[in-house]
């Protein structure tokens, strides 16, 4: 018990060193509190260049934290102790947090550049007029085949994806709305829907899935698709850019049932310490040269529309990753469900993922 204990207070005498060694180094680099900012973002979400950039012009120093779903990154703000001075959540979740008054209201008076932010992904249901959020990327979920496996012609609907080539051969991203809302999309119901009937009918069709499903995972999908281990998956279009990109085989298509239209962005936590900072940041990211910078490193559709004139011409014409009004209209955002019917959506996922093994 004594070594134990011994081990005990010498791991917590280690942290503690860490933790002032590292105050006091950034002190002796001349940082305080006053000129640290701390940003909570999605990993590999912003071009690095842009935070030495960003720090450069300004004399901040960013701290750099990075979350792997909305719920942790809530979590985390929620139970406080953070320090957070900007997050980049999604949409349904900038719902819920506002809700739950976990955010501070933007100032509006200390935005430069509000106006480079294409009216279209302005005042979105989930935030009304943008007190609480501006708009980060946006984009949509759909399927990237590879044509070495997939003719094109065979893949235009959520409903090939059951088609019996497919075989132990398709790839789905561990989501419980993209996998329940892209059964529900098939069938021309909301992947917003609280109907218990539509729902439970959603389980039983992703049930006929199960023969086609080689793997239920996240970030592995690009592994995956870019060394041709799967003829098929289902992710995010920023995350399909990145395939495409690596290889000439794949492609990306958003089902013609309609989609997911997803939106990030930037908030300020209501436990943020240096308010200064984070409108320094957001502004820093409303400039169109380095709104095009970060839409070049990550693949994303930017909702900056100055920065569209700075990009490639191939990647804005790209009607998959900017989609036209007539596609978008039949694409839907993401709405805060609530508890309890969270709670189905994630219960009928996991049998679906259990039925599997």
């Amino acid at each position: 018990m004594n070594k134990l204990r011994s081990l005990v207070i010498g791991i917590l005498f280690i942290i503690l060193i860490l933790f002032f060694g590292n105050q006091a180094l950034e002190k002796s680099q001349g940082y305080t509190a006053n000129n640290i900012l701390t940003v909570y973002n999605w990993g590999d979400y912003i071009d690095p260049s842009l935070i030495t950039k960003f720090e450069d012009q300004t004399g901040y120093k960013v701290r750099y934290e990075t979350f792997d779903s909305n719920e942790a990154m809530f979590t985390k703000i929620q139970q406080g102790g953070t320090g957070y001075d900007i997050a980049i959540p999604s949409e349904y979740m900038i719902q819920k947090m506002m809700k739950e008054k976990l955010l501070l209201p933007i100032d509006k008076n200390k935005l430069i550049g509000l106006e480079n932010i294409s009216e279209q992904f302005l005042n979105q249901e989930f935030d009304p007029e943008n007190n609480y959020s501006i708009p980060y990327f946006w984009g949509t979920l759909g399927i990237i085949y590879n044509d070495k496996f997939i003719d094109s012609k065979n893949m235009t609907s959520w409903d090939d994806l059951w088609r019996p080539e497919l075989r132990n051969n398709l790839m789905l991203i561990d989501g419980a709305r993209e996998v329940l809302g892209l059964s529900l999309n098939s069938v021309g119901n909301s992947l917003n829907s609280k109907n218990e009937t539509e729902l439970i009918n959603a389980k039983i069709k992703l049930m006929d899935l199960v023969p086609n499903v080689k793997a239920i995972v996240a970030d592995e999908i690009k592994m995956y698709m870019i060394n041709e281990e799967s003829a098929a998956a289902v992710s995010f279009s920023g995350e399909a850019a990145e395939m495409l990109e690596n290889n000439s085989h794949l492609h990306y298509v958003i089902p013609e049932e309609g989609s997911n239209l997803w939106f990030d962005n930037i908030v300020i936590p209501k436990t943020a310490q240096n308010i200064e900072g984070s409108y320094a940041f957001i502004n820093f990211m409303l400039e169109p040269e380095n709104a095009a910078i970060n839409a070049e490193y990550i693949g994303y559709a930017t909702p900056n529309k100055k920065s569209l004139e700075l990009l490639p011409k191939e990647m804005t014409l790209d009607e998959q990753f900017y989609p036209k009004d007539e596609l978008i209209n039949k694409l839907e955002v993401y709405e805060d469900l609530g508890p309890k019917y969270l709670g189905v959506y994630n219960d009928l996922f996991l049998e679906f993922k259990m039925h599997r093994k």
